[in-house]
């Protein structure tokens, strides 16, 4: 059994931090993690994907196939419609309903309403519980930092059972990986993140 993973979000939001997360806990359980992800003008605000394929054996490319993505965690409203076509008929996405446009679109002055972007996904991904949509805001006052968005977003994705582990295993790796000083705040943002779907 493979489990299929994919990250969105536009550069600086954590998704590259969200991913290595997942794998440090998926190895601690004793599985087999192969991952990737688009890096460059991520860094500047552009688009940025994570891959991350999850199982106790036989992954030989850490790029998911379009339609294959078991999960889909997106940071940012468009981005989610963008990998949209990676998700597979039975995967499930959770979405933040913010919008932060990437670098060409805000030196375009190009402007986009999230609400119509969540619409669109709302309308595809049709199937009761496969589409759960988070308060950007909301959270962002719950946990107190935005810093600490990717780590809430997890703790939520850990709370619908999409990972072969759970959420001891993240607070370890957290604990392991990040500097001391913003441990506390990323542990009060996974506890959070596991009541949102409550």
């Amino acid at each position: 059994m493979i489990l299929n993973c994919l990250i969105t979000g536009v550069g600086g939001q954590g998704t590259v931090l969200m991913s290595r997360l997942i794998g440090g806990a998926a190895i601690k359980t004793g599985l087999e993690v192969r991952g990737t992800e688009t890096i460059g003008m991520a860094q500047r605000g552009g688009s940025v994907v994570s891959h991350l394929r999850i199982g106790d054996g036989g992954i030989y490319s850490p790029l998911i196939a379009p339609a294959e993505a078991d999960i889909i965690i997106a940071f940012e409203s468009a981005e989610a419609v963008r990998v949209l076509p990676f998700l597979a008929p039975s995967g499930s996405m959770i979405v933040l309903n913010r919008a932060i446009p990437p670098v060409t679109s805000a030196l375009s002055g190009k402007k986009y309403d999230p609400a119509e972007m969540i619409a669109y996904l709302k309308n595809i991904v049709a199937v009761p519980g496969r589409l759960t949509v988070i308060d950007g805001e909301e959270l962002i006052t719950g946990c107190g930092n935005p810093r600490a968005l990717n780590v809430a977003l997890l703790g939520a994705a850990i709370a619908k059972g999409v990972f072969p582990f759970n959420a001891d295993d993240i607070a370890a790796v957290i604990k392991e990986r990040i500097a001391p000083k913003f441990v506390e705040m990323n542990l009060k943002a996974l506890e959070i993140g596991k009541t949102l779907l409550e």
